[in-house]
């Protein structure tokens, strides 16, 4: 019966059936490939909606499902599948978010779960049974952050509470300075000269 049995390449990757009709987001993260000092444990390798599902079938006519990924490799790679995901702008209003920030954002999620293990190995060795990641998922996405350059560029998220308070020091700062300097003017010349005129501190 072994010759039967055709074991499928590293590169076919399990899909149920469930999900072969999902137009989610398909995204590959990456363990230990990442060297010197940094707290990032994974990196996105992939983030796309397009896909490739090849069906299979075995000796007993069933069928099997795999979606088709160039270079993966479980050695070093997890897949995980994604709905759209939004996230609010600084004008209140929903944006959907890009590939690379969903894969961001699941790589937050799942890097504490991340085993150590170094990404090389000899030619005899067998891929690992365990995958790369064993943790489950934080699913507080309260707590996660989404690094959106090209919004921040355009214009940057404001913050009323604290820039209101700021504004208002700065002004009443800007007031009392230009209140001394026409204190200062005033022996010299007229106050009248003056684009505006504000009360001194010795009419108060």
């Amino acid at each position: 019966m072994g010759i039967f049995r055709r074991k499928a390449p590293t590169h076919y990757v399990p899909v149920h059936p469930d999900n072969i009709g999902k137009n989610d987001w398909i995204v590959l993260l990456e363990s230990g490939t990442i060297v010197g000092p940094s707290a990032d444990k994974l990196r996105v390798a992939t983030a796309t909606l397009e896909r490739r599902i090849l069906t299979k079938y075995n000796i007993l006519l069933r069928a099997q499902h795999f979606l088709v990924l160039e270079g993966y490799d479980p050695r070093i790679h997890t897949l995980y599948f994604c709905p759209q995901l939004y996230a609010y702008a600084s004008d209140n209003k929903l944006v959907a978010l890009e590939g690379e920030e969903i894969g961001k954002l699941l790589a937050q999620a799942v890097q504490h779960g991340v085993m150590d293990r170094h990404p090389w190995y000899e030619p005899s060795d067998k891929v690992p049974n365990q995958p790369i990641i064993v943790a489950s998922m934080d699913t507080n996405f309260d707590t996660l952050i989404v690094d959106r350059p090209h919004a921040a560029a355009t214009k940057a998220p404001a913050e009323p509470a604290i820039l209101g308070s700021v504004s208002l020091a700065a002004v009443a700062a800007e007031l009392e300075m230009k209140q001394d300097n026409l204190a200062y003017s005033s022996e010299g010349q007229e106050a009248s000269a003056l684009e505006f005129q504000l009360p001194s501190p010795s009419a108060q």
